[in-house]
């Protein structure tokens, strides 16, 4: 049952990601992405305050300070150098093909997991295998290019990889929502504070990008990394990404009900395989086993 609670709140974590992308791309049409990520991250954390207030008079905090404190400044840490990568590689190529292969964390956690001396299970694999041809379906139109933008979201899909490993290693030992807030406030101060002297400041165009700022910052950030956080707690890394990788397809659903874009067969049987790999992966390794025993 709480596995089954863990995979439901990162599919709803996906879900939110999916439709935050476009806010993003558009984002940083009217403000830069330092300045676009600084304030983002702190609408995640100040949104994420009430929350951790209520929680805080319903019952007593069991985890150590330290462990959130030496957490969230790891996981803050890699967030923002992830989220920062994505950001400005989504100035240089399309979101389409970013979501692509930021994606690709669903492969880099089990190979880092490999060499942490974990075994991978064949159906896992399986799973990894037809959910990577199914966003190839779902996300790529032309030619695979490993242009200026694309190599920077290459290196945001590996920082998001360890990303998760360091949540999965943190979220067991304190409060979910406070680390994900940690986390939010460090990526705000560190974005905020390289975007004053790099990037113009113009109330105007932040007015302007406001939309997407809200979006991506109080659902994005503060409500879907908190999902993750708490989610994780009831999975394994692996499928945990397997899960959230989902995202690439709630994407294309958003873009035929919001957009009016009509998804070609094409897409269409990406998104099954998708959803098939989801199955797959949550299927119990000594299945087949079991059904030749049987």
């Amino acid at each position: 049952m709480k596995n089954m609670k863990g995979n439901l709140l990162l599919a709803l974590t996906a879900f939110i990601w999916g439709t935050a992308f476009v806010a993003q791309s558009t984002g940083v049409e009217h403000i830069g992405p330092f300045t676009f990520n600084g304030i983002r991250s702190f609408l995640g954390f100040f949104a994420l305050l009430p929350v951790i207030f209520i929680i805080s008079r319903k019952r007593k905090d069991t985890g150590k300070k330290r462990d959130l404190v030496i957490g969230g400044l790891i996981c803050g840490a890699v967030f923002t150098v992830a989220s920062m990568l994505q950001q400005i590689g989504l100035v240089y190529t399309e979101p389409g093909k970013a979501g692509f292969i930021t994606a690709l964390y669903i492969v880099i956690v089990p190979i880092i997991e490999a060499f942490m001396g974990k075994r991978l299970h064949k159906n896992t694999v399986f799973a990894i295998l037809i959910a990577l041809v199914g966003m190839y379906l779902l996300c790529i139109t032309d030619s695979l290019t490993l242009s200026k933008g694309d190599f920077l979201v290459l290196l945001c899909a590996i920082f998001y990889s360890f990303h998760i490993i360091a949540i999965d290693k943190f979220s067991p030992k304190v409060d979910g929502v406070k680390l994900s807030a940690f986390q939010f406030l460090v990526a705000g101060i560190v974005c905020c504070t390289i975007a004053l002297p790099l990037e113009t400041q113009n109330v105007s165009k932040i007015l302007d990008a406001s939309g997407s700022l809200l979006y991506t910052g109080i659902l994005s950030s503060g409500v879907a990394y908190t999902l993750q956080i708490i989610g994780q707690k009831y999975t394994s890394p692996v499928l945990a990404t397997i899960i959230m990788s989902l995202e690439s397809v709630f994407a294309a659903l958003a873009g035929w009900v919001v957009l009016k874009d009509v998804m070609s067969p094409r897409e269409i049987i990406g998104a099954l395989l998708m959803f098939a790999a989801i199955m797959i992966a949550q299927l119990p390794a000594d299945l087949f086993k079991r059904a030749k025993r049987g």
